[in-house]
């Protein structure tokens, strides 16, 4: 009885491994930093492996820091539904599109309360899983420069110095040759007056 019951469950199990899972993969960035009082676009794609269809719905919430409480921000399906209340009230707008399997928001007028998590969860049925997105906003009050900002400061700096130092170089060969060609003048007329001064010496 016992081994019976075993092979019908690794019989089972094997079947259902067989069978194709679907899910919706979203797509967002782990972390967004934004200045105080500006507007951020915060980005979320998704891929499925059903065609994308009309009965595509978008949720993102909101969590607050040291909070789990999530807060509606927006829905969408088949038009977006901005929220009615609360502290995102007029301050968020779709900036997706679905046939290009984008579904991101901008949110507007950015303040301290709005630190906190960000989730974008998609849904394309039938595929109706997936693994929810998280984007971490900080709000600051002054933007800090990331090491891509860092690199593109150094290099943008080292080429900039490079296009003096050749400015100088040129600069500087002109100027010589200048130089030589007015001292090389110079002595020319002076070897010409030189000849024409020149007293004949008499027998």
């Amino acid at each position: 009885q016992y081994g019976r019951s075993y092979v019908r469950a690794r019989l089972h199990n094997r079947v259902v491994s067989l069978w194709p899972v679907a899910a919706v993969e979203v797509h967002t960035s782990r972390e967004v930093e934004a200045l105080n009082g500006t507007n951020v676009r915060l980005k979320c794609t998704f891929s499925s492996s059903s065609p994308v269809s009309q009965s595509v719905t978008v949720t993102w919430n909101f969590r607050p820091q040291r909070t789990n409480s999530p807060e509606s921000v927006l829905y969408y399906y088949e038009e977006p539904y901005p929220p009615t209340s609360g502290r995102f009230k007029e301050r968020v707008t779709w900036d997706g599109n679905i046939d290009r399997n984008d579904a991101s928001i901008v949110v507007w007028n950015l303040n301290p309360t709005d630190n906190g998590t960000f989730t974008c969860q998609v849904k394309n049925p039938p595929d109706v899983d997936g693994v929810i997105g998280e984007i971490q906003l900080r709000v600051v009050q002054q933007v800090h420069f990331s090491e891509i900002h860092i690199l593109a400061l150094v290099i943008g700096s080292a080429c900039a110095l490079m296009i003096i130092v050749v400015i100088m170089v040129v600069v500087w060969r002109h100027y010589r040759n200048r130089r030589g060609q007015k001292k090389s003048t110079e002595m020319e007329k002076l070897k010409s007056t030189e000849e024409k001064v020149a007293v004949p010496l008499e027998d």
